[in-house]
């Protein structure tokens, strides 16, 4: 077995060769790992950012792989599976080795449509995603009800909730601190118009402003969400799925009481499973391939360490899937 080892808070991560897998791993369900994703709090991680919660400890969120024994019914040797969240890579093993085992409380099966390669491009930021575009549409949120707002627009999380919401008909404007540099990488994704994210990061406004957006996907938190709470139109939904800029919140009451705005959370982590079987099943159906691709790296279990570094401080866009036999 090969993993990525985090050993003891701020230790640095080593890439291990041979570890026996008994002596780190416990599960019902065992599987031959595939493919991960790297994802922002796997750089956080690897950098001894305070996600870790247990040592030692393999990182690496999310996983896609190939069932080789089960001790539940449900899942046999053969079968594909992809699994988000649920402790990995924070105080249960992760996706950052060749082998795991996993409880099948939240394991999906992989749908037909999707490859294994795809469904780690789509990994936990695209999972976070769809699970943050459905708490628009359970807030009736509609695509004829005015713009929608993405912040962190060229992250993960944001990168494919635009292409989702502008499948879906919406709107998009995308929030970005790299607004220049990628404003054409946003248009592609399907976004109407792209702002500078110091229209909302950098000081918080009134607690009512000018009525701009029906709904907004938010993996920022802090000013920003308290900014785009204050310029939510009446009746519109927030959907918060991140904390980059902070995990607090400087707000009013006003926007919730006077215009009915809701703030919802989007979980990835401890999504219950019929959530997350709803929420893979719309991602099958809707994803773009030709989209997925495009805003899709792919690296090595080698290369996933230095790649913290380029994560944290923001200079990664899109997906980046990590080949865990590579």
């Amino acid at each position: 077995m090969r993993a990525i080892v985090v050993d003891e808070q701020g230790a640095e991560p080593r890439l291990a060769d041979g570890l026996e897998e008994s002596e780190l791993l416990e599960g019902a369900v065992e599987l031959d790992v595939l493919y991960s994703s790297f994802n922002y709090k796997d750089g956080l991680a690897l950098a001894g950012r305070g996600i870790v919660r247990s040592w030692p400890l393999i990182p690496g969120i999310d996983l896609v792989g190939r069932v080789t024994s089960s001790d539940v019914e449900g899942w046999r040797a053969g079968d594909l599976a992809v699994l988000n969240g649920d402790g990995l890579g924070e105080y249960r093993h992760g996706g950052f080795a060749t082998r795991a085992r996993v409880r099948p409380d939240a394991l999906v099966r992989l749908p037909e449509t999707i490859t294994p390669l795809r469904a780690a491009a789509i990994g936990t930021a695209g999972f976070t995603a769809m699970i943050s575009v459905l708490a628009l549409e359970d807030g009736g949120v509609g695509p004829d009800e005015g713009e929608v707002l993405v912040t962190g627009a060229a992250g993960g999380v944001g990168s494919v909730a635009i292409s989702l919401l502008a499948g879906r008909g919406y709107r998009v404007v995308a929030s970005t601190g790299r607004a220049g540099e990628q404003a054409d990488y946003l248009s592609g994704l399907g976004a109407a118009r792209t702002i500078d994210r110091r229209e909302l990061s950098e000081a918080v406004g009134k607690p009512l402003q000018e009525q701009r957006w029906a709904g907004a996907i938010d993996s920022v938190g802090s000013t920003t969400l308290a900014n785009v709470l204050a310029q939510t139109s009446y009746g519109g939904t927030v959907a918060a799925c991140g904390l980059a800029q902070g995990p607090d919140l400087p707000a009013s009451v006003l926007p919730f009481i006077l215009r009915g705005v809701t703030l919802t959370g989007a979980n990835s982590v401890d999504a219950p499973r019929a959530l997350r079987q709803r929420a893979w099943d719309a991602l099958a159906a809707e994803i773009d391939r030709g989209l997925l691709d495009g805003m899709t790296e792919t690296i090595g279990l080698d290369d996933a360490r230095a790649h913290a570094a380029e994560i944290l401080r923001g200079r990664v866009r899109g997906r980046t899937v990590v080949d865990v036999n590579r």
